[in-house]
């Protein structure tokens, strides 16, 4: 590696920034070491330092990373999803949509482990209206699952899945069809385990070998699920990937490369992210940011490269329900992404910078830069752990 260090004015987009002047810990960027891509990478590293160390080996022409980037996803779409209304107009549509997804999943699987057969209306019917409100609004329904009271682990992930498979085939620009299909698939990846002992499933700590080798079953169990509900073929597909990585060490075939499908390589990845953030009896649950870390130090290896860079971009640095302290000292939650400028998302105020519950919140769109004070504007100083958000967000959107 050639290493030099530079002055922050002498930075442009294409160069590889590899070290900072000063602590990694309480900036915003969730990698040590990234390309700079755009201009506010740029300007938020001026605001936080005078020099860096750029790895001159690792720079890339403007160019040459775009014909990388759009030879390496064919993955994208065509379709163009306008957002139709806003996160406050769509966040108690989100919030009715939610409980009755939940609700036809519970059905479905409770049918199927009592009678041994799914009625597949309900369920297509809820897919059909989570993908209409994300294509209206994506922000709204990953808020709203985000802070809504949780039922069980499995339902909670299945839902978690599928709205952000929804979500992520949005930003890929991929047709209504595809989009539902994808919707549908995420509620159910996990189904089988209805079939997998409870000692197995509930279990703290590593399983053994011949335990892991009946927990992976479940993939099998979900396909019985899926062609006994009669659901379309591509779901099966989909369903039977979801576990295989890029680099041939997943299961049940050990599919590597472009053996994978897209949309497997999609459910996949989604489905590792959603892991990695919840509540699991056997794991901590990890913050958005450390998940996304952990994606990126696999990709190439077990994830698509390409498709990792582009979930990242998906779910921003700040992902909405994030808890965020600002430069102020006040703490807020991210309510919405702005595509144009991930560092500035729209962010609610909740507490005050004694971590006082506010009376009345304030919404600021960092992006328009409000003013923190007449020398300078409200900005992220770094994301909490949501333990440290002393008060119910529901009780500012429900």
């Amino acid at each position: 590696m050639d290493k030099k260090q530079i002055l922050v004015e002498q930075l442009r987009v294409g160069m590889y920034v590899e070290e900072l002047d000063r602590p990694w810990l309480g900036t915003p960027f969730t990698y040590q070491g990234f390309p700079v891509n755009s201009d506010d990478q740029i300007r938020m590293l001026k605001s936080l330092c005078k020099t860096v160390f750029i790895d001159v080996d690792r720079e890339f022409s403007v160019d040459t990373h775009r014909k990388w980037v759009s030879s390496e996803l064919p993955l994208r779409g065509t379709t163009i999803h306008p957002v139709g209304r806003s996160v406050e107009q769509e966040l108690y549509v989100a919030r009715d949509i939610l409980v009755a997804c939940e609700t036809s999943i519970a059905k479905a699987i409770e049918s199927y482990r009592v009678e041994g057969n799914v009625d597949p209306e309900p369920l297509k019917a809820a897919v059909v209206d989570m993908t209409r409100s994300i294509e209206r609004n994506p922000d709204a329904m990953i808020l709203m699952s985000k802070i809504r009271a949780k039922g069980s682990y499995e339902l909670s992930r299945a839902v978690d899945v599928s709205v952000l498979l929804i979500t992520f085939g949005r930003f890929l620009q991929l047709s209504s069809d595809r989009l539902e299909l994808l919707g549908l698939a995420g509620l159910l990846l996990d189904s089988g385990k209805v079939k997998i002992p409870d000692e197995i499933l509930r279990k703290k700590g590593l399983l053994t070998a011949q335990e892991y080798e009946v927990a992976k079953q479940h993939v099998v169990y979900s396909l019985e699920f899926v062609r006994d509900a009669r659901l379309p073929r591509e779901i099966e597909d989909i369903i039977v990937q979801h576990h295989e990585r890029a680099d041939g060490s997943g299961y049940p075939r050990g599919l590597r490369g472009s053996q994978i499908s897209i949309d497997g390589a999609l459910a996949g990845l989604v489905d590792s992210y959603s892991a990695l953030t919840s509540a699991r009896s056997y794991a901590e649950q990890t913050s958005s940011s450390n998940a996304l870390g952990k994606l990126h130090a696999q990709q190439g290896k077990l994830f698509h490269q390409a498709l990792v860079e582009q979930f990242i971009q998906c779910i921003g640095i700040y992902p909405v329900g994030s808890v965020v302290e600002l430069n102020t000292g006040e703490v807020g939650i991210v309510i919405a992404q702005n595509l144009a400028r991930r560092l500035q998302p729209r962010v609610m105020v909740v507490l005050d910078r004694d971590r006082k519950p506010l009376r009345v919140q304030v919404i600021l769109d960092l992006m328009k830069e409000p003013r923190a004070t007449a020398d300078e504007p409200y900005r992220i100083r770094r994301a909490l752990p949501k333990d440290k958000l002393a008060i119910n967000p529901q009780d500012f959107f429900l």
